[in-house]
């Protein structure tokens, strides 16, 4: 599988010239879309053929952040009002009934997106909430309850797989304990990494997911000098040894204000430091070029995975 350790984003509602030539003779991994480029079903619909037409890959992967509520990319065409603090809070009142609605919740969701034509959402967020956890988080964690988001977490993934719909772990190693928003600044963590590992890191391990996506952020304790998506400590220490992820590791978007580099030199540093694909989500179609010009394509590990993620999708 010969890919750029890339995904891209795009500008508008259809594929430019240059667009349709870097997804054809460039070829990233996958291709994430935003408000920006989804407008009615016809016109998403057009438009995910489209891509899966030229990159000739019925399942490129083609990807949304569609949590709910706070975070929900296709306002234009249904009214998403279910947050995962939802299922988190009724899952204190009652186990049974939220796994169940969780079930239906999921099924609803999957076969939206597999109608679009888009095989991956970005969920579940696995943050733990705490007191003072930035607002950009809130309600599109679980829970306070760590236990309570490993488990809903777990079943969120296992009902995406069986609905042949790929999920996005996320924020690994964890966003909770940050008090600030990683697309404004740099956010710092100066807890220890055995208050860490209790808490932050629990929903994240054992997971079945086939991705999952860092954290922009910079853990004190762990590496004083870079955010977990640029620590060689953190990803191969933390997230690989003692969370025992095994899957795809993405960056978050290489264009947050979280990472201090240009562009380039943040994606470079990223798969220096362990992630196995970059995002990039700004759209600029120079910047797209550039980056995939500048990028590997993706090692054995991450073509092997992609292979076992095909799978699932349906």
């Amino acid at each position: 599988m010969k890919r750029k350790a890339l995904i891209i984003s795009i500008k508008g509602l259809k594929l430019s010239k240059k667009e349709k030539f870097l997804l054809s003779k460039e070829k990233p991994w996958g291709i994430i879309l935003f408000k920006r480029n989804l407008e009615t079903v016809s016109q998403i619909k057009h438009l995910t053929s489209n891509i899966k037409k030229i990159t000739r890959d019925k399942k490129f992967p083609i990807i949304i952040d569609e949590e709910g509520k706070n975070v929900s990319r296709l306002t234009k065409i249904i009214n998403h009002s279910i947050s995962s603090n939802y299922f988190g809070n009724l899952y204190k009142i009652n186990k049974i009934l939220c796994v169940k609605l969780l079930s239906h919740y999921i099924y609803s969701l999957s076969k939206i997106l597999k109608e679009l034509g888009i095989n991956i959402s970005t969920i579940p967020v696995l943050d733990v909430l705490r007191k003072n956890t930035n607002k950009i988080i809130g309600n599109r964690s679980y829970s306070n309850d760590k236990k309570i988001i490993k488990e809903l977490g777990k079943f969120t993934i296992k009902y995406l797989h069986l609905n042949g719909v790929g999920g996005v772990i996320k924020h690994i190693p964890g966003h909770g304990p940050s008090k600030s928003d990683s697309h404004k600044v740099m956010p710092k963590v100066l807890l220890s990494k055995k208050k860490l590992e209790k808490i932050d890191f629990y929903p994240f391990k054992s997971s079945n997911a086939k991705l999952a996506m860092t954290a922009h952020i910079l853990y004190k304790q762990l590496d004083k000098n870079n955010v977990a998506t640029l620590s060689k400590k953190i990803i191969k220490n933390i997230i690989r040894k003692k969370i025992g992820y095994k899957g795809i590791l993405m960056s978050d978007d290489i264009s947050m204000k979280a990472l201090k580099f240009d562009l380039l030199t943040n994606a470079k540093k990223s798969l220096e430091a362990g992630c196995n694909l970059v995002l990039y989500c700004a759209g600029d179609t120079n910047d797209n070029f550039k980056l995939i010009k500048s990028l590997p394509y993706i090692d054995k590990f991450t073509a092997k995975k992609t292979s076992e993620f095909y799978k699932i999708l349906r």
